[in-house]
């Protein structure tokens, strides 16, 4: 296994505090080296801010000019410190217009993530937000030939802060923090081949999960320790580790072929259901500081054998949705036709967003419409971290009468406790 990403997360103030910048720099490039030391390798550091309205206070009706420039700066700040990603964090429904500039705000960077906020706990469900992260899909659809832009961009519901993937990760406030994000599908497909039973490929899957997180944490809080006494480090606060075993489109790192090594003939065929949610069971029990998802993770286009059982018809973007209900993380780099209209597009995201209510866990939609292709056409991606697919139909007709309005309403949790927070 290795580790996906140390995120860490500041509030970098607006104009950007270089030297609360040059600081987390340097934790983050000592944290790299301590991971690294003790054999994991370390994919990516990353960092990611509170949300960019909080940042800016503006009104984004009248000036979107601040949020581009605030990406910029961002991005020219921060990666010549080590950081290879950004997140400027969420749009707000508080902040209606702050959804609009996000396209032309990723247009201008190569290393900067957004999200658009469509519901909270707390607030519910908001149908504009949910129509305006639509609109921000669509939009980036035309960006790049092969509908790439919509890589760095993801709708968010019932999201906490902390989060350590992209396109998701943002900051609460406060002290800065960092967290661990994983890319480990072969653990569980390591467990599940080599297990006799259910009840041993739950005993190894755990084992290997918590064997792991001991180390992890016993690493960062030598990393805290060991920091010189000032502000930063006497305030810095390890979050957790997102143990969503995410996968890397070879065989032997897929979260497809775990699936297939406990029985499931394809992924997509009855019995996945089952193998989504005793995965993500293995995950909830686990021992280790949950944060984010910790859950299963179901990226189409990162994922070798989802990628190919898209392609041949066995996995659809309902089956998707389906899965969400008992496992985390949502749509994840789902490729659609590039003609998807944002009404279709808003209709998936709404489906999305309810699940996430009233199931009381965070939930994403990482939708990439491409330019030029229908459903059924082979994609065409040059990038490692992608396994070629085709096209998913998009089974979803545009929302009308009281679902076209402009409310934010409430839906109740069902989750554990009736609404208590859930693990993880």
């Amino acid at each position: 296994m290795k580790i996906r990403s140390i995120t860490y997360f500041c509030n970098p103030g607006w104009p950007l505090d270089g030297e609360a910048l040059r600081r987390a720099g340097e934790f983050i490039a000592e944290a790299s080296l301590a991971f690294e030391a003790a054999g994991y390798e370390v994919q990516t550091l990353r960092l990611a801010t509170i949300p960019f309205p909080h940042v800016l206070t503006l009104d984004f009706s009248s000036s979107a000019s601040e949020a581009i420039e605030l990406a910029q700066a961002f991005e020219a700040a921060a990666v010549p410190l080590g950081f290879d990603y950004i997140a400027i964090g969420p749009a707000l429904p508080e902040f209606p217009d702050s959804y609009a500039v996000i396209p032309d705000a990723l247009a201008v960077t190569e290393k900067v993530f957004a999200s658009g906020v469509m519901s909270a706990p707390e607030t519910g469900i908001s149908l504009p937000a949910v129509r305006a992260c639509a609109e921000i899909i669509h939009r980036l659809g035309p960006q790049d030939p092969n509908g790439f832009a919509n890589l760095y961009f993801a709708a968010l519901a019932n999201v906490p802060p902390g989060a350590p993937f992209f396109p998701a990760a943002y900051h609460a406030g406060g002290p800065p923090a960092f967290a661990l994000a994983t890319e480990a599908a072969d653990l569980a497909v390591e467990a599940f081949t080599e297990a006799k039973s259910l009840a041993e490929a739950r005993q190894r899957l755990t084992a290997a999960i918590e064997t792991h997180a001991k180390k992890f944490v016993a690493i960062a809080h030598t990393i805290i320790t060991n920091q010189p006494t000032n502000q930063l480090t006497n305030h810095l606060n390890f979050r957790g580790i997102d143990f969503s075993l995410a996968p890397f489109p070879t065989e032997a790192l897929s979260l497809g072929t775990a699936f297939e090594r406990l029985g499931v003939p394809a992924v997509g065929l009855h019995g996945s259901l089952t193998a989504a949610a005793l995965i993500t069971e293995i995950i909830d029990k686990a021992e280790f500081p949950h944060v984010g998802f910790s859950g299963l993770m179901l990226p189409v286009l990162e994922d070798a054998i989802l990628a190919a059982r898209a392609a041949e018809g066995h996995l659809t973007v309902k089956d998707l949705l389906l899965y969400s209900a008992v496992c985390s993380v949502g749509l994840d780099t789902v490729p659609l036709p590039g003609d998807a209209a944002p009404e279709q597009l808003t209709a998936v995201l709404l489906d999305l967003a309810v699940l996430a209510q009233r199931l009381n866990k965070p939930l994403t939609a990482r939708l990439m419409p491409i330019p030029g292709k229908q459903a059924g056409d082979p994609t065409d991606f040059d990038f490692a971290y992608f396994a070629n697919s085709r096209v998913m139909a998009l089974d979803a007709q545009p929302l009308g009468g009281l679902f076209s309005g402009d409310e934010t309403f409430p839906i109740r949790s069902r989750g554990l406790g009736h609404g208590r927070q859930r693990r993880g």
